[in-house]
């Protein structure tokens, strides 16, 4: 899942506490741009939390200014509950629902939405599945475009024979990306860090194939529950609309059942360095090792540590001394993106083929003097103020703070999570980034992934 709070503007000092009236009065300025009413004193956004009757969490934030309203719906129905064989399940449901359902096919559908000037969207990563809509709120195209949207969510038919044209499709799809270079490091470097675990599985053209509509009925039927549902809204209309428009979309979904057990993620118990020939003419390379879940203790040390180290993007000390000084690669950075379990911290570059083994050596190098020495005084301040700068910019979208409602909601965290979140960056240390370092970034456990090089594995 793409990170909302540890990628900084990647393209995702001062131990006393800053006065915050500036960030105030910015966050001031962009609450009146898009219209939501004025928070209270203690609050970034005015989000309005509760839970329906049958379960669902609902995150809400009114913004009056603009007749529209963003939903999504996210579900813990994500691919880590992929049965092994069948990975791709949780990727053909979600796309399905919008393929059949209350007796419409997928042209009626696609054409309701669109009649009232709709859209719909979704989407799956390990750890959720998601349904987006957005419509007017003028009464009568948001009565249609919920009454579709719930319908679609509600009473999916599956019809078996688009199933199997998506299936072939979506086969093709995988096949054609299977032999380009960054397909194949990243999947490469998931099955490294996690070879027991789903985060490290992929779907392949075989196991989309085997899927039937007999393991969608019971997907659907067992994850997308209430539940198992966070709602996110942000839009003109009232907090009575939103709870009733909440309690409608939640109130005919399945009854659930069990999760299935998923096994927990394992550190690694050694280096490794793994080549993959490939006749492009860079190498793809990507370090790293399982990191941190969402609410660790040591996001915020490590969030503005690894700007320094390489999520800065041109302040970055990766690309300061990969790219400045060397040349040996046009982009490098790195990366945690937490996720329900350890997800991956990461370290990627491309680099011509010849100057492989340099362009490693370079970085291993510069991570070493990082854990060792961790940041200058300076270099923190510069990164938290940088950080922290560009804070507002996070929230100035709907669809960024409907990002942010769903992590609140999907991650437990607590409600001034995005409150606390620029003092959180101001309290950080030179000590704390180093120790929180040398919690999770073991030079002695990562694995190192190489397409491009000649074929070959051995221990670092």
């Amino acid at each position: 899942m793409p990170d909302l709070l540890l990628r900084p503007a990647r393209a995702h000092t001062l131990t006393r506490r800053t006065p915050r009236a500036p960030l105030r009065a910015l966050l001031a300025g962009l609450a009146a741009v898009f219209g939501l009413y004025a928070a209270p004193a203690s609050a970034v956004l005015p989000i309005e939390h509760w839970t329906t009757p049958n379960g669902a969490r609902v995150y809400f934030v009114r913004a009056a200014s603009i007749p529209m309203l963003d939903v999504s719906i996210a579900f813990d129905a994500g691919a880590r509950y992929d049965p092994p064989g069948r990975d791709g399940l949780a990727a053909l449901t979600n796309a399905q629902l919008a393929k059949g359902a209350g007796g419409l096919d997928e042209n009626a559908i696609a054409e309701g939405f669109a009649s009232v000037g709709a859209e719909r969207g979704g989407g799956v990563s390990d750890d959720r599945a998601t349904l987006s809509l957005r419509t007017l709120t003028s009464a009568t195209e948001m009565e249609a475009a919920v009454t579709l949207f719930e319908r679609m969510m509600a009473e999916p038919s599956f019809p078996a024979a688009v199933l199997e044209r998506e299936k072939q499709r979506l086969a093709q799809s995988l096949r054609e990306a299977s032999i380009r270079p960054e397909t194949i490091v990243q999947r490469a470097f998931g099955q490294l860090l996690y070879p027991q675990h789903p985060y490290g599985r992929y779907a392949t053209p075989e196991s989309v194939v085997t899927v039937t509509r007999d393991d969608l009925v019971a997907f659907h039927r067992e994850r997308y529950a209430a539940p198992n549902a966070v709602v996110a809204m942000i839009g003109a209309i009232t907090r009575a609309q939103a709870q009733a428009l909440a309690e409608r979309l939640t109130a005919r979904l399945p009854a659930g059942g069990p999760a299935p057990a998923v096994p927990e993620v394992e550190r690694p118990l050694s280096a490794v360095l793994r080549r993959i020939e490939h006749p492009a003419t860079q190498s793809h390379i990507m370090i790293g090792l399982p990191g941190i879940a969402w609410g660790d203790p040591d996001q915020f040390p490590l969030l503005v540590g690894n700007y320094i180290l390489g999520g800065g993007g041109f302040v970055s000390r990766l690309y300061a001394e990969v790219r400045e000084k060397r040349g040996l690669a046009y982009s490098v950075y790195s990366y945690f993106s937490p996720m329900l379990q350890p997800g991956p911290f990461t370290i990627g570059l491309q680099t011509q083929k010849e100057q492989t083994d340099l362009a490693l050596r370079v970085v291993r190098e510069t991570l070493d003097r990082f854990l060792k020495d961790g940041p200058t005084q300076a270099e923190l301040d510069a990164a938290k103020s940088n950080l922290v700068g560009g804070f507002p910019l996070r929230i100035d979208s709907n669809r960024k703070i409907l990002d942010y409602l769903i992590a609140i909601g999907m991650y437990r965290l607590p409600l001034d999570y995005l409150e606390r979140w620029p003092e959180r960056v101001q309290q950080v240390t030179v000590q704390q980034v180093r120790d929180a370092f040398e919690r999770i970034v073991r030079p002695e456990f990562l694995s190192t992934v190489v397409v491009g090089a000649a074929a070959a594995q051995e221990r670092r």
